[in-house]
Parts: structure tokens; sequence; C-alpha cells
């Protein structure tokens, strides 16, 4: 799937939560997003964003985009960060991509995107960093169950948007469950999830980041931090048999993930095939573009 940048604006903001903001962008996303028959589900892409003083970088819509952004001076070239895709509407009157942005504020930080999500008003522009929809591949696809097989999701509220999204891709007929951790009961969003699969909301309320989603695979273990940079990201191998066993996805803080991982696999017994994880953030660690 070939990436490159897009022209976005800002349409819309609204604070749909104590720790959401959905930013809905138009602008130039005729061409974004995965071809058609393709489903989102949780697409990764990126968001170029201005500089702490508003100026925004703009790359040209060539292969060499990623080292002319970083070719620029550090204090020109704003920030980039990794996000999900919550919603992708193509109308007659043009396509809006929906994303939904965390506060972070029971973690006592606030990063860049966190920021201009906040800040954002319509008209503001910023860069887009996504799929060319000519290309039918699935690149920064990792949920990639075989057909009818069941699910099991476990995220925390940043990777909740790409859970949402995943679930309301899935066929109308899948089954399974969805463990979805946010810090408070104000956070607990819509989604339109198919009758066989139970979503359970986890509102930590104070209790310790992760802790409600290993409870939730049963895990008796406390969420192991380390101070490594690296995000743990690995797609499950595609050569997995067919017996009815569950296809784990499980995205969030990486601590978290690499726990939950680690039960699945050496005490549950979970193949490592069946394993996708994505750590989309490392508490105490400030993410580079």
């Amino acid at each position: 799937m070939t990436f490159r940048p897009f022209s976005a604006l800002v349409e819309d903001v609204a604070r749909i939560s104590p720790n959401f903001i959905r930013l809905t962008l138009g602008g130039d996303l005729a061409d974004f997003g995965p071809a058609p028959g393709v489903p989102v589900r949780d697409l990764r892409i990126k968001l170029m964003l201005p500089t702490d003083d508003g100026h925004r970088p703009v790359i040209a819509d060539t292969d060499s985009w990623y080292e002319d952004w970083r070719a620029m001076p550090e204090e020109e070239r704003g920030y980039m960060r990794t996000f999900s895709v919550r919603e992708l509407r193509r109308d007659p009157d043009g396509t809006r991509l929906v994303v939904d942005v965390v506060r972070h504020l029971d973690e006592g930080a606030s990063g860049p995107a966190s920021r201009f999500a906040a800040s954002a008003r319509p008209g503001d522009g910023l860069t887009v960093i996504g799929p060319d929809r000519t290309d039918d591949s699935e690149a920064g696809i990792e949920f990639q169950p075989r057909p009818g097989e069941a699910v099991a999701l476990f995220a925390d509220e940043t990777a909740v948007p790409a859970a949402c999204r995943i679930l309301e891709d899935l066929p109308a007929d899948a089954t399974g469950s969805a463990f979805l951790e946010v810090p408070t009961e104000a956070d607990r969003l819509p989604v339109d999830a198919p009758a066989g699969v139970g979503v359970t909301w986890l509102v930590r309320d104070g209790a310790e980041h992760g802790s409600l989603l290993a409870g939730s695979a049963g895990a008796n273990v406390t969420v192991t931090r380390d101070d490594s940079p690296e995000l743990p990201w690995i797609r499950a191998e595609e050569r997995r048999d067919g017996n009815a066993d569950n296809f784990y996805w499980i995205a969030g803080e990486a601590s978290m993930v690499t726990t939950l991982r680690r039960h699945l696999v050496a005490t549950v017994g979970v193949d490592k095939s069946r394993v996708a994880f994505m750590g989309y953030w490392k508490i105490g660690v400030a993410m580079r573009g």
C-alpha cells in the first residue's frame, strides 16, 4: 500500500468525552484511504502537526516525503504522530476523515497531538500521511483474522478508536468479545458492534493503567513497566490452522500489551500466530515522529 501526504483541513472539533477529542478533517482527501472493498479496521495513519508556534510544515507529494520532512530544521518540521482512523466518510461533497485524539489527562501528560486537538479550530491545516486508495494492498492493517474466526480485542483508550472501527467493520455474523479500558465512566463511547460480539467497557477510575485489561484476560499479574523506548509491534503470522480459537488483537500502552500477550501465550497457551499486538505509546516516554 502506497502511503503519501494529503493536505487536510480541520472541519469540526468536538469534545466527545472528558478524554477524547474528535477531529473531522476534510480537504484534498478524495484519493485517501483503502481501496474500495478493503475495510479500514485498525489502519495506521500519521498526522503531520504544526509547530508549537503554529507553523505548518509543507511536504511535497513525492516518494521522498519522509526524508524531506526529516531534513527540515527541527524547529520548523513540527510533529508527526501515528493514529488510527475512527471513520472514513465518502459523501457527494467530499471525503471526511474522523480521528479521535486522547488527552491523556490521567497520565499527567500533554503531548503535541493533545495540544493540537485541544486548540484546533475549523480551517486549521495539517498534513495526513496515509494510503492511496488506488493501491489495494492492506499494509498498515494488523487486524487480519481468518473468515469466521472468533475475535478477542483488548484496548486501552489510545486504541479504543481502532477497536471501535474494527468492531463496526466486522461482518454481521461475527462472534467474540472486546474489552475497552478507559479513564472514566464518561469516556464510554457509542460503538455499533455485531450482536455476537460482546463489548465490555472497563472504567479505570484511578486504577493502575492496564490493570483492568489484565484482569479481563484472567491474568493475575501486575503490568510490568520497562524503560525501553521501543514499542512492540507484531502482526500475527498468516500461517494459522483452522481450529475454532480466538484471533487476539491487543493494542495500547506498551507494557500492558506485552504483559497481556505474555500471559496469553505462556500461561493460557494461545499460539503466538493468533496474537497481533501493537504498542501505541509508552508511559513516561515521549514518542518521536
